[in-house]
């Protein structure tokens, strides 16, 4: 892939001006409008640099998610942000790639397991964009954070970048995956940002990225405990026992197999 950061539209001043408008005066104020967005820990974001690239990695349950991260950060940062988008969801007609990539400077990612895309997320790192990566490769179908995949704890190390860790909290609640749309009455979500992480000296990727999960958990659940809010054990234990109430265990083979008395 043969590009300059002044040539490709990811970094674009010029493609960056009508990004920057149209998440700050039509998104941001349009999801804005249909939450209760409250935003903490901006202060941890003092220590990244205004050309400095980064990873920003959340939780991820409910399509509010990418608006909700960017129209938080600050304009200085947000603005310069790309972010991945499945390529067989937002990048299969024209209509759904020309707005994913105007209001979030999208790249696409395959998930069926081709190399077509592979190395852009690095590529754009090498260049000075910062990446914006949903770990869990996928929306959680429960509000309950799945393992991270360890690529952008991989593309932190070898490009010597920090990542920035968010919990979004309330975000499935206001719009939980298999609905057609979101929870009126402007439901209340919070964006959580935490102080940025790099890899310990010698740390692989898989380590890293399990210190990254258990930073999101906890950035989650001490906000989700103030407000009064699952946590994310209980947005699990929901998720079992709805589970288990669609799938109950069969009576007679209950009492016929010795272990159901263990």
């Amino acid at each position: 892939m043969d590009w300059s950061p002044k040539e490709h539209r990811y970094a674009s001043l010029l493609n960056r001006l009508p990004r920057a408008a149209a998440q700050y005066l039509l998104l941001k104020p349009v999801i804005w409008g249909l939450l209760r967005v409250d935003v903490h820990g901006l202060s941890h974001l003092d220590q990244i640099a205004n050309d400095e690239a980064f990873i920003v990695i959340a939780n991820h349950s409910s399509h509010f998610d990418a608006p909700l991260v960017i129209g938080a950060l600050p304009p200085r940062l947000g603005q310069r942000l790309s972010t991945a988008a499945a390529a067989d969801y937002f990048f299969a007609h024209w209509y759904t790639a020309g707005p994913t990539q105007l209001f979030f400077n999208a790249f696409p990612v395959d998930r069926s397991g081709t190399r077509n895309r592979r190395g852009m997320a690095g590529q754009l790192l090498s260049d000075g964009v910062p990446v914006f990566i949903f770990p869990e490769g996928t929306r959680s179908r429960t509000g309950g954070m799945a393992a991270f995949k360890p690529g952008a704890a991989a593309l932190c190390i070898s490009h010597q970048v920090p990542a920035v860790p968010v919990a979004l909290v309330g975000a499935f609640a206001a719009w939980p995956a298999g609905t057609s749309r979101w929870q009126p009455g402007r439901p209340p979500v919070h964006v959580v940002f935490g102080s940025p992480m790099t890899p310990h000296p010698g740390e692989i990727a898989t380590a890293f990225s399990e210190r990254l999960r258990a930073k999101v958990v906890e950035l989650h659940d001490t906000t989700a405990l103030a407000y009064d809010m699952p946590t994310q054990a209980d947005m699990l234990q929901l998720a079992a026992i709805e589970a288990a109430a669609q799938d109950p265990p069969d009576a007679a083979g209950d009492i016929s197999d010795p272990s159901a008395a263990v």
